[in-house]
C-alpha cells in the first residue's frame, strides 16, 4: 500500500485530486445502489457491491489520509465526488427501478370502469374497493406492479379516465400471492 501511495507523490496533485473525485463517485454510487438492493431483499447483490464499495473506500481514505496536508484542495474534490456519487447512484436506482409498487387510485364509477377495462386488457390484477368521497361515491383501486411498469401504467391509467383519478403510489417491501404476482 505504501508503495501504491508514493507512486501517488509523483502525479501531479491535480491528478490525484481527480482521480479521488472519481473513485469516491463510483463509491457512493454503488453504496447508493448496495442499500437500495438491501432494502429490497437482495442481500447477495449487495454484499458484493458492499465489498467492491469497501475496497475503494481503503484507497481514497489513505490516499486522502497520507495526502491532506500538501493538498487542502483533495478535501474539496473527495465531497464533490461524494455528492456527484449520491446524485448518480440515485438517479441509477431510479432508472432501473428495483421492486415493486403499490398503487391505490380513487376513480368515479365511470372512471373506475375505464381503468378496469385498461386493466384487464394489460393482464394486470386489481381489486376495487367501494366507498364514499367527500361530495359523491368513489372506488378505490389496489394495484400492485413492477416498480419499472408503474410510470407507464400510471400515464395511461391517467389517460383513460382524462386525468379524473387521485393516486398514491408506494413501494411494496413483501407480498405474497395475488394474481399474476405470485413470489
Amino acid at each position: 500500500m505504501s508503495e501504491f501511495l508514493d507512486s501517488l507523490k509523483q502525479i501531479s496533485p491535480l491528478l490525484v485530486c481527480l482521480l479521488v473525485m472519481c473513485a469516491k463517485i463510483i463509491e457512493i454510487t454503488i453504496q447508493s445502489l448496495k442499500t437500495c438492493m438491501m432494502v429490497k431483499g437482495q442481500r447477495l447483490k449487495a454484499a458484493g457491491l458492499g465489498f467492491i464499495e469497501c475496497t475503494i473506500w481503503g484507497l481514497v481514505i489513505s490516499t486522502l489520509i497520507s495526502t491532506l496536508g500538501d493538498n487542502l484542495l483533495l478535501l474539496v474534490f473527495y465531497c464533490v465526488g461524494y455528492a456527484t456519487g449520491l446524485f448518480l447512484g440515485s438517479t441509477i436506482e431510479n432508472k432501473i427501478a428495483l421492486g415493486t409498487s403499490n398503487l391505490e387510485l380513487i376513480a368515479d364509477y365511470e372512471s373506475t370502469e375505464k381503468i378496469c377495462a385498461y386493466l384487464l386488457e394489460n393482464d394486470r390484477g386489481f381489486t376495487v374497493f367501494e366507498g364514499h368521497g367527500s361530495k359523491n361515491k368513489m372506488n378505490m383501486i389496489f394495484i400492485v406492479l413492477p416498480r419499472k411498469e408503474t410510470p407507464k401504467a400510471l400515464k395511461e391509467i391517467r389517460a383513460c379516465c382524462d386525468n379524473k383519478v387521485f393516486v398514491v403510489a408506494s413501494e411494496v417491501s413483501k407480498y405474497a400471492g395475488g394474481y399474476g404476482m405470485v413470489k
